[in-house]
């Protein structure tokens, strides 16, 4: 089974993802460290992601999951999308050095729900699980983690809702 742990930059995926007893790809790293990308982006600081390579890099591993706000646009059986108030993922974004208006864009990015909309658009909702990571510990949200690879939790699109910040 594989299994995508995606949402809006800032939301907790990397943290989560380091806590699970099981290998994973953090495929921002790999695309960085591996050159899977076309060009690099200098007005937004980031690389513009070659997602044949990238696609062709993943199915060479098969890796069980993958961790990146890029994950949802890749195969997997089900997908975790992490979720974060806008302003507290503003708070983060800046706390971890990003501009602002990267972190403005981020949060409402966030609050436009695109990540969810985008994973829903390419799994469907029988397979998009959706977790609110605003005021969870780390060690919870892996192991809400832990329950989607189990099976023990039921999907959950459309669960989340933060409009309210626009």
């Amino acid at each position: 089974m594989k299994l995508a742990i995606t949402g809006t930059p800032g939301t907790g995926k990397t943290t989560a993802a380091q806590l699970l007893e099981t290998d994973v790809v953090h495929l921002n790293n790999a695309i960085r460290e591996r050159e899977l990308y076309a060009e690099t982006d200098d007005a937004r600081d980031s690389r513009v992601v070659d997602f044949e390579q990238t696609e062709a890099w993943l199915a060479e591993r098969d890796p069980t999951i993958v961790e990146s706000h890029l994950a949802h646009r890749f195969e997997a059986d089900r997908v975790v999308v992490l979720r974060c108030h806008p302003e507290e993922l503003h708070q983060r974004l800046r706390e971890r050095g990003e501009s602002q208006a990267s972190a403005e864009e981020n949060a409402e990015a966030e609050a436009l729900d695109v990540i969810l909309v985008e994973a829903l658009d390419r799994h469907g909702e029988d397979t998009v699980y959706e977790i609110d990571a605003t005021d969870r510990e780390p060690s919870t949200v892996a192991h809400e983690i832990d329950r989607v690879l189990s099976g023990e939790r039921e999907p959950s699109a459309g669960t989340v809702d933060f409009t309210g910040y626009l």
